[in-house]
């Protein structure tokens, strides 16, 4: 049987940095239901909680709304994609976040319809879903972090790196940095996480994720590479000396 075309790409984010090592264990479990013969979706449904289970992208009905879809069925469309791989990962690890993102997705539309734009609350839940990540930190880092003073931050802040927990959990930037980039930036949940386990900040989040806040978009942009112990190049410190990436 010829590998699933994620697969190849899959690789390299499991050979990459600590960016990986939350959702490895997950990943593991799925791959070993694909090696012995499931599809994706039914890999995923295989680890999935009661609430979300996990179907083939030509289940999703024509012209129906992919959030809405999942709040109605409790069926998440899956494509055989790394993407869409890692978007189930995030539902097995984070189901009460991602249900609580699907919810506001949901009173969204239910608000507004389903227009051309998708509006600032249900732009901000994506972006997140997409691109976000969470930071238990010392406070001189969340200073810094939020005044974009990156040679403080990473340089003369740095031996509180090894106090503080970065988790990426938005998808797509798990799926950017199978290949990674230094440009490549994450959305920070403006609020210091208390939690350190993955379930505790399931919970936290979910309680996060209120519409009210969504609308503020409460981010703060983390080039992902120049967090100590990330990447190689960043122990030479002119890795933050680029102007294009660690910008004022």
């Amino acid at each position: 049987m010829n590998a699933p075309p994620w697969r190849s790409a899959l690789a390299g984010l499991e050979a990459g940095g600590p960016w990986f090592d939350p959702w490895r264990d997950a990943a593991t479990r799925v791959e070993d239901a694909v090696n012995s013969g499931a599809t994706l979706p039914q890999a995923l449904s295989r680890q999935a909680p009661a609430a979300i289970q996990f179907v083939p992208p030509d289940d999703l009905p024509a012209g129906a709304a992919y959030e809405q879809y999942i709040f109605d069925t409790g069926r998440c469309p899956t494509r055989e994609c790394l993407h869409d791989f890692l978007n189930g990962l995030a539902w097995l690890e984070l189901p009460l976040a991602k249900r609580q993102l699907n919810r506001v997705h949901v009173a969204q539309i239910a608000a507004s319809g389903i227009g051309g734009q998708r509006g600032p609350v249900r732009d901000a839940a994506t972006l997140f879903d997409e691109n976000g990540a969470v930071l238990s930190a010392p406070e001189p880092l969340w200073d810094a972090l939020a005044g974009r003073d990156w040679q403080r931050l990473f340089v003369g802040l740095r031996p509180l790196w090894l106090q503080a927990r970065l988790l990426v959990v938005g998808h797509a930037l798990l799926e950017k940095l199978a290949a990674p980039r230094k440009n490549l930036t994450a959305h920070i949940w403006a609020q210091p996480c208390p939690a350190a386990a993955t379930a505790d900040v399931d919970a936290w989040l979910a309680g996060q994720l209120t519409a009210g806040r969504l609308a503020a978009k409460p981010f703060l942009p983390l080039p992902v590479l120049g967090v100590p112990g990330w990447w190689p190049g960043n122990e030479d410190f002119s890795f933050y000396d680029d102007p294009l990436v660690f910008r004022p």
